[in-house]
């Protein structure tokens, strides 16, 4: 049966809709908890490859390891702008409900897999469909119930995401040891369903024009017109999507490249393996903490600067990576970096609520996540690449840099609230 996405509810658990509306989001951050448990593959890298060429006696590269990750997050971005005619049409509850038992069937089917290609096709596109699917629901919820604290909330549904490795690769390591690599993505599907299912059934929209009692949209400034409230169409004629579209994959780029080589690159620069695994749950925690604290920051100092401060965090830490590769320098460099993707997980979305409106919210965001696809392709494909040609992924962190400067002048230049426009019902 259908649930009404828009139908008018006095009250959420008891409480008034202001409060209740807190529990939306709590239950949003517990999903993507076990969503973003992608985040951890890192871990699965040196196992992976253990398996693969130890027990199938297949011969694999860092780039084929790093393959699965890719197009999982790859197909999780191109997934998403297909979303919002069926968040619309069957509610945010179903819908949800129906990309985590999608993730999760694709941890199971990845269980079977004879090959990388088939890990590929079972965990990187069932698997990605389905975080596409539930990731993009989460976001609209928080954007619709929280007008008046757009960016906050935000930042707190996709902290789920950004925690998830705190968690999961450490429960990831104690399983990989306890009962081998296979079972151990058996048992995060199981629990991806169970969890997704559960937390995802209060789920719901507010009733249309619904604002938080005593709040009134922030008076304009003098010159100010009113914000645009952009279809699809009319957000991708206007150059500050372009903008938010080149910062965003920037931005994803230097932050997925650090997750996916997290692990590997540690033992790279002299931590023993087991230590560099808990560090990814350690650098888990700023990927966490950047999602409300930019989503905040954009709240405050604009889009366009908040950008610009994350890249120069990118920059500064891709120099000291690039030129000082020691074990300090590389535990604050990772944090940085994954900061500043959890930052980008929350500007964004942001960014794109507050510059084209949330009238056609999900359809837009389905398109500017796309460069987060973009990131999760180039980034580990890029560090696999240098890694396989020199023998370490010190070399991947001068384009980084490069890459960072030009974002700092893309966000300065493009990343502007579009004109007002006038658009058709």
């Amino acid at each position: 049966m259908q649930d009404s996405p828009a139908r008018e509810v006095p009250s959420l658990f008891g409480m008034p809709l202001e409060k209740g509306r807190w529990v939306l989001v709590a239950s949003g951050l517990i999903i993507n908890l076990w969503m973003g448990s992608i985040y951890a593959w890192s871990v699965f890298v040196g196992p992976l490859t253990d398996y693969y060429t130890g027990k199938l006696g297949q011969a694999v590269t860092a780039n084929d390891i790093l393959m699965p990750f890719s197009v999982f997050l790859a197909v999780f971005a191109v997934t998403m702008p297909f979303t919002g005619k069926i968040i619309d049409r069957y509610g945010p509850r179903n819908v949800t409900i129906s990309g985590g038992v999608l993730t999760g069937l694709g941890w199971l089917l990845a269980s079977f897999s004879s090959s990388v290609a088939v890990l590929s096709v079972m965990y990187g596109v069932i698997g990605g469909i389905g975080v596409g699917i539930a990731y993009s629901v989460l976001v609209a919820v928080s954007a619709r119930w929280f007008p008046d604290r757009r960016g906050l909330a935000v930042g707190l549904t996709v902290l789920g995401v950004g925690f998830s490795a705190f968690f999961t690769a450490n429960i990831a390591g104690w399983l990989i040891g306890a009962s081998g690599v296979m079972n151990t993505f058996r048992a995060f599907g199981v629990m991806i369903i169970v969890v997704t299912t559960l937390l995802a059934l209060p789920l719901r929209f507010p009733a249309p024009g619904w604002v938080p009692s005593g709040w009134t949209p922030p008076a304009l400034k003098p010159g100010e017109e009113k914000p645009c409230e952009c279809s699809r169409s009319r957000m991708l004629r206007s150059s500050s999507f372009y903008g938010l579209w080149a910062c965003y994959f920037i931005g994803s780029l230097a932050g997925l490249m650090a997750v996916s080589i997290a692990q590997p690159a540690g033992t790279d620069v002299g931590i023993a393996a087991g230590f560099a695994t808990f560090l990814v749950g350690f650098f888990a925690i700023f990927n966490g903490a950047g999602r409300p604290v930019f989503g905040a920051l954009t709240d405050k100092i604009t889009p366009r600067n908040a950008a610009m401060v994350s890249f120069v965090l990118i920059a500064l830490a891709s120099l000291l990576m690039w030129q000082v590769p020691v074990v300090p320098v590389y535990i604050l460099a990772f944090a940085v970096l994954w900061g500043c993707l959890g930052g980008w997980l929350a500007i964004a979305p942001t960014t794109t609520g507050s510059y084209f409106g949330t009238r056609d919210y999900p359809r837009c965001y389905g398109v500017v996540f796309l460069a987060y696809g973009a990131g999760a392709i180039a980034g580990p494909q890029l560090a696999g690449f240098i890694k396989t040609s020199t023998g370490s992924y010190i070399g991947v962190f001068p384009y980084v840099l490069t890459l960072a400067v030009v974002g700092i002048v893309i966000a300065f230049t493009l990343m502007k609230p579009p004109k007002p426009c006038r658009e058709e019902a």
